[in-house]
């Protein structure tokens, strides 16, 4: 594999597993930061706050600067504020979300909303859920944050907010737009911010349906780990093959 100036690591199933982290990887990536490259972390997990994903990081023995985390929740905060200027926003979704959301300025508001942002939410309700069909029904544009239907951890697999979505589609017929990965947002607000070319960005994941076609999708190369969502002998019969494979991260040090 040749050196590249921005490794972009998925989080889950990639870098850990729930609370488990995943020792192939976090020593990958310390051999990296042995050699001055500090690491992207590009996650469609929209829950956490960069603060909450340090923290996570931290307790992993990973030191890692809050401007190389990318969540779904900040690039659609930031889609939204570029796109929907002064539109008004109800949002369902957590701290990663609702900060997201405010550090952009964007107005929200518990009723008649312009815009429906949908991340995932651990502890959601029937009502939620049928509040936000009514509005989306009402004419209110529908963003999900991602679209992964499952996430890894360290018991197996649970739902992802990409099942909530589908549900609340189900529901409306109205599409929604998604924001995370396999979209190139986040990918795109990195190499923008640090001046990166294409060229320079490898994108590390387990998914091969949200990580790996991002980076297909978006012209980087890209390295699919067997730690995660979809396994190994699966990606081999993909049309659009990953630049490269490897059980565990072990591989590359």
């Amino acid at each position: 594999m040749k050196t590249y100036e921005a490794y972009c690591f998925d989080l889950d199933g990639t870098v850990y597993r729930g609370a488990a982290a995943i020792p192939e990887a976090v020593a990958f990536i310390h051999h990296l930061q042995a050699q001055g490259i500090e690491p992207f972390y590009v996650t469609n997990n929209a829950k956490y706050t960069q603060a909450a994903i340090q923290q996570k990081l931290a307790v992993m023995n990973l030191v890692v600067p809050a401007e190389r985390i990318m969540t779904s929740s900040i690039a659609t905060a930031k889609y939204i504020a570029k796109h929907y200027p002064n539109q008004t926003v109800k949002v369902l979704g957590q701290q990663g979300l609702q900060q997201a959301i405010a550090a952009e300025n964007i107005r929200v508001v518990s009723e008649q909303p312009d815009i429906v942002a949908q991340g995932l939410t651990v502890n959601i309700s029937y009502e939620a859920l049928e509040d936000i069909c009514y509005d989306i029904q009402n004419g209110a544009k529908h963003i999900a944050t991602n679209g992964d239907l499952k996430l890894p951890n360290e018991h197996g697999f649970a739902p992802g907010n990409g099942s909530f979505v589908q549900l609340v589609q189900n529901v409306t017929g109205v599409e929604p737009l998604y924001i995370g990965k396999p979209a190139p947002h986040m990918l795109e607000i990195i190499r923008d911010s640090f001046g990166f070319t294409k060229a320079d960005m490898l994108m590390i994941g387990d998914n091969y349906d949200t990580d790996i076609l991002v980076g297909i999708d978006y012209g980087i190369d890209t390295l699919h780990v067997d730690t995660g969502v979809t396994r190994q002998a699966d990606v081999q019969t993909k049309q659009a093959q990953p630049t490269y494979y490897a059980k565990t991260l072990a591989a590359w040090l």
